[in-house]
């Protein structure tokens, strides 16, 4: 019979193709949809049957070889040509994959994605992020039938049996003594496997106990909050568990569904075995450790993209854990000897600070904790684990250890016996608040350092209480720190402009109408941070000299007197010839830019390479006449 039908392609070859359904999944369909006689042309082991006598025998690769010969004997053969195909293929041993009709065991899925499409629609169960709903949707609303059985060794075997001698079909949780129709004792089982993922599609509630209801797991903890996966495997596994739980419990499984991208290697590429590109993570474990390696598949992650594996990463979370390390071995040697008595399992740490005479910069490491639980929470809430980490990391790294503990130093090592003890306990609230606000992130570390400091009676991290915002805040103290840190990194980039050494101190005048009381609280801090010998404090320019270096921030300046960190005639020979070979730069950029044939042939990226090095260029030679111009 000749058929026409929408699936073949037209504009490949004639647009008319031999139908064989029982030996290929869409010539199948359409053998269903014309009526066609399903002709199986081979065996289970690819050997050709009696169809056609002269192959009769044969393996279906080497007959083909006889068809083309018959063909071109009749004179039917019009041309040969070789084209790219997809024909699969056996990943171990590379043979051809040879579709063929045979009896398998189906679940009929119409009804059963009804609850599961009403579910999402509903916001009864959420994705994050939200567009994969449409996988989600397009796979249910086009639903078909579902084959359960495999050709395997292992897995669960259908619990299908079978009476040898009517041929009766019995489906049971127990092997029947005797057939349900004849009465016969002649049963065999099934010898097929469940598909993997009928079996996987049962485990949100089959691990709890189920079909015991009453079970005290099934009880807790059925349904789960949230499941975290994989865009690939969300029609193989996400879908099968939403419409099995609603059909065998009538509840759904879990609320959130989470969608993380796949670890690929630093090329992009999928990880296979073909490829070779794996990762063995116990071998990462042994080298890094296992928070480096969390950490290194988190931080920069978005939820639902993929994940470029990169060893700078893991370098970084190592170092990072480090830094954590020493944080801790400073605080701890700090306060030894330090002990806050816990009533309970938890401290009540607003009421120990609140009968603390703080200093500034506790006031604003305590509001700067207060917002950073809020962030993280909200981001964890929110599932942006990414941002959660990567806000953590530079809090850590940047605010509590570079910032906090050198200024801390100053009070830690003072002879004032009430002023060290509260900087001993700011400086554990904050590092235990931070390794709780981490554990979800680096557990090891965390649970680690937490649990030596930590008193006898204190709950251990795992199960201590989240962090909460204290409900004390320093909204100024906070505002002036922040504007302190500005001012010792422009003063620390002025001095290392000017080629001053470390070790040359100089006076500090600091202006200000607003800020006297906090600067007088941390004046020592001041002049180690900014390198000062002497602070000194007023409230307008009076008697400050004219070439004096000044960094000025909001209601806020500083002057450095010019001589007191530089010798001024050196200063300005030194300058001059700066200036020289900062004018060449920018004239020699100036050329190039101006050359026709060169932005012409040029790549763009070297144009902009150019034009990137004359702005840097010419903003260094404005900086250094700003600079001459302060001596004249």
């Amino acid at each position: 019979p000749i058929i026409a039908d929408d699936f073949v392609d037209v504009e490949f070859g004639t647009g008319c193709v031999k139908i064989t359904p029982a030996h290929d999944p869409n010539d199948y369909q359409a053998g269903l949809r014309h009526n066609l006689e399903i002709i199986e042309v081979f065996d289970d082991y690819s050997i050709m049957g009696d169809l056609f006598p002269k192959v009769k025998g044969m393996k279906s690769i080497d007959a083909r070889k006889i068809v083309v010969d018959e063909l071109k004997k009749l004179g039917a053969l019009v041309s040969i040509e070789d084209y790219m195909h997809n024909v699969g293929t056996c990943y171990r041993c590379h043979g051809i994959v040879e579709p063929r009709i045979s009896e398998q065991w189906f679940v009929k899925m119409e009804e059963l994605a009804k609850p599961a499409i009403k579910a999402v629609k509903d916001g009864d169960i959420k994705f994050v992020p939200k567009k994969y709903e449409k996988t989600y949707f397009n796979w249910l609303e086009n639903i078909q039938d579902w084959c359960i059985s495999r050709q395997l060794w292992w897995g669960h075997r259908i619990p299908a049996y079978y009476c040898k001698d009517c041929g009766n079909i019995m489906v049971a949780k127990e092997m029947p003594k005797k057939c349900t129709k004849c009465g016969k004792e002649n049963i065999y089982q099934d010898e097929d496997t469940l598909d993997t993922w009928f079996s996987s599609a049962l485990w949100p509630f089959s691990t709890m106990g189920w079909p015991d209801v009453n079970a005290e797991d099934y009880k807790t903890f059925f349904p789960t909050d949230v499941l975290v996966t994989g865009y690939d495997i969300i029609f193989f596994w996400v879908i099968r568990m939403v419409f099995s739980s609603y059909f065998a419990t009538k509840e759904k499984p879990f609320s959130d569904i989470i969608i993380h991208g796949l670890v690929r290697d630093s090329q992009g590429r999928k990880m296979s075995k073909s490829l070779g590109n794996g990762i063995d993570p116990l071998e990462i474990v042994d080298k890094y450790g296992a928070d480096a390696l969390r950490f290194s598949l988190i931080s920069g992650t978005t939820m639902g993209n993929d994940i470029k594996y990169m060893t700078e990463k893991l370098d970084q979370a190592s170092n990072f854990a480090n830094k954590i390390w020493n944080a801790y071995k400073f605080v701890a040697n700090s306060g030894e000897g330090v002990k806050f008595n816990a009533p309970d399992a938890e401290i009540n740490w607003e009421e120990i600070l609140k009968n603390r005479k703080l200093s500034v910069e506790e006031k604003w490491m305590i509001s700067k904790l207060n917002d950073l639980i809020d962030d993280i929470t909200d981001n964890i809430n929110k599932y942006d684990l990414g941002i959660a980490l990567d806000n953590l990391y530079s809090f850590i790294w940047n605010e509590f250890c570079d910032w906090f503990i050198e200024m801390e130093k100053t009070r830690i090592y003072s002879e004032n016996v009430q002023e060290k003890e509260t900087s001993i306990i700011v400086l554990n609230y904050a590092l235990r608040t931070l390794m709780k606000l981490l554990h979800p992130f680096m557990p090891f570390v965390t649970s680690e350092i937490y649990g030596f400091l930590k008193e006898e009676n204190e709950n251990d991290l795992m199960v201590s209480s989240w962090p909460t915002k204290l409900n004390i805040d320093f909204p100024k103290e906070t505002e002036f720190i922040e504007k302190i840190k500005n001012i010792v990194i422009k003063v620390r980039n002025i001095r290392l402009n000017m080629n001053v050494h470390p070790s040359k101190k100089v006076k500090l005048i600091f202006v200000t109408t607003k800020y006297s009381e906090f600067l007088n609280d941390i004046d020592e801090i001041v002049k180690k941070l900014c390198f000062g010998n002497e602070i000194k404090i007023q409230n307008n320019n009076n008697g400050i000299e004219k070439n004096a270096v000044s960094v000025a921030e909001n209601d806020l300046s500083i002057f450095m007197p010019f001589n007191e960190l530089v010798d001024i005639e050196e200063e300005k020979k030194r300058l001059q010839e700066e200036k020289k070979k900062l004018e060449s730069e920018v004239k020699r950029s100036e050329g190039i830019l101006n050359n026709k044939g060169f932005l012409a042939k040029a790549p763009e990226s070297k144009v902009n390479e150019e034009k990137q090095k004359y702005e840097k260029y010419k903003n260094m030679l404005l900086e250094v006449e700003k600079q001459l111009k302060t001596m004249e």
